[in-house]
């Protein structure tokens, strides 16, 4: 199951974190992972490019993915989060009721 972690502070999202495989189908057909991972690495992307943030990223062996604003939380960098958000949410709310591909959580943080 893939695992969605959105992280806010005083009620802006500041990071998240991606990890795990969805089980979908089998590596390389795995629709959903590319979905998501296609998202995740977009916002990353996005992040780093078009904002003047300090963005703190971390890609693991196991392709977690970290990410997390540093500082000053621009109105860019929270869209681009709420962005990844919305689409992983609508990536959930298309799994039947049994299905367990993919969960988004979300935590307040210090």
């Amino acid at each position: 199951m893939i695992k969605a972690a959105f992280y806010s502070r005083n009620g802006h999202y500041i990071g998240f974190s991606v990890s795990g495989h969805a089980g979908f189908d089998e590596e390389g057909k795995d629709i959903i992972c590319a979905a998501v991972s296609a998202l995740t690495i977009n916002a990353v992307n996005s992040l780093e490019k078009l904002t003047n943030d300090t963005i703190l990223t971390e890609e693991c062996d196991d392709g977690k993915v970290n990410c997390k604003v540093m500082g000053h939380l621009s109105p860019e960098s929270e869209l681009i989060i709420k962005s990844l958000r919305l689409g992983l949410c609508d990536i959930y709310k298309t799994q039947d009721n049994d299905d367990d591909f993919i969960r988004v959580y979300f935590r307040e943080v210090n």
